[in-house]
């Protein structure tokens, strides 16, 4: 499509801009709090709100007080929340076994909301970085991250999270092969309704420090995940991960980071036409916070704008850590 206008002063783009009614009648995208699926952060204990250092605003929360964030979520228009384990350092060994025991800290959390919020939709991680003493996402021999040994522990854990009662599988970690194992052991298991909302084009990036602080992992991770994590440099090769992961029987595909990566999802909504998701990572969260929490920019603003520019990038919804504030200022009608 070629968009045709006639010459000035026949067309002036100012006359839809001139007031709020003819502004409302030309927007072409909205943002609801529908597009909104919040991450949070898991740590044990009873009444717990741990507050993180490099995420102002953001804490580390008690299992209790998840459950009354999943149903403030629910009252808000959220319809998903996900969930991140702080896990014990105690727990943490290099066979990983802690990711799919029944009673970890994510799937009691699972089975907490579900038994008092029942309406939300509760999104979980897959991926061994919570529980590595490596800190990595998969087991590590010898310095080598190992993807065929790894693929068994995440349906461990993925099977161990649907029978807790998720609802939406998010495996983050990125090993060749695992939507397709994970799809195949879900079934079996009768755990046909589970969807896979897969971290399919995941990026080796720096905007990832703060959440690597919110899990306890920052410590523990020895190198780097460049071995995994893709090339910010690859475009093309983005592309062929999410046909991979649709093929492989993912129902949902996500890029990450968000807006460094904004020419990626228009690519693969336009490419693909899948449900197409965003995370608007800790490192954007901190970034935008920080700044307004000095005074540099107005945040409300800034966070609205940068939650609008992935639904014009064609992302169908958003994972961010925003994601109360957002559904509070779009309720108010701030925007």
């Amino acid at each position: 499509m070629r968009p045709i206008s006639a010459p000035f002063p026949a067309t002036r783009f100012r006359r839809l801009r001139q007031s709020p009614a003819l502004r409302a009648l030309t927007q072409e995208n909205t943002l609801t709090a529908g597009d909104l699926i919040w991450p949070v952060f898991v740590r044990e204990g009873k009444g717990q709100r741990e507050p993180i250092a490099s995420m102002p605003g953001v804490a580390r929360l008690s299992v209790d007080l998840v459950v009354e964030a999943a149903a403030e979520a629910a009252g808000l228009g959220i319809p998903a929340i996900c969930l991140f384990p702080y896990t014990d350092p105690v727990l943490k060994t290099a066979g990983c076994e802690e990711a799919w025991n029944p009673d970890n800290l994510t799937n009691r959390a699972i089975r907490a909301i579900k038994a008092q919020v029942p309406g939300i939709a509760v999104m979980t991680d897959v991926a061994l970085d919570p529980y590595n003493i490596d800190g990595h996402d998969g087991f590590v021999r010898d310095g080598l991250i190992l993807n065929d040994e790894t693929l068994a522990a995440l349906v461990k854990q993925a099977l161990a999270q649907a029978a807790a009662g998720a609802d939406i599988i998010g495996p983050s970690d990125m090993m060749d092969g695992r939507i397709g194992a994970i799809r195949q052991a879900l079934e079996a298991a009768g755990h046909q309704r589970v969807a896979i909302l897969s971290y399919a084009a995941k990026y080796a990036s720096a905007f990832y420090g703060p959440f690597r602080d919110a899990v306890g992992a920052s410590g523990a991770l020895k190198g780097d995940k460049k071995t995994y994590q893709m090339n910010p440099a690859n475009s093309d090769e983005a592309m062929r991960l999410i046909e991979r992961d649709l093929r492989e029987g993912a129902d949902m595909v996500m890029v990450k980071p968000g807006m460094p990566y904004l020419d990626i999802i228009r690519r693969a909504k336009d490419m693909f036409g899948a449900p197409t998701y965003a995370y608007q990572v800790s490192g954007e969260y901190a970034m935008i916070k920080g700044a307004a929490l000095n005074g540099w920019i107005d945040g409300e603003r800034a966070m609205l704008e940068s939650l609008m520019a992935f639904r014009r990038a064609g992302c169908d919804g958003v994972l961010t850590y925003f994601a109360p504030d957002a559904a509070r200022a779009i309720k108010a009608g701030r925007y």
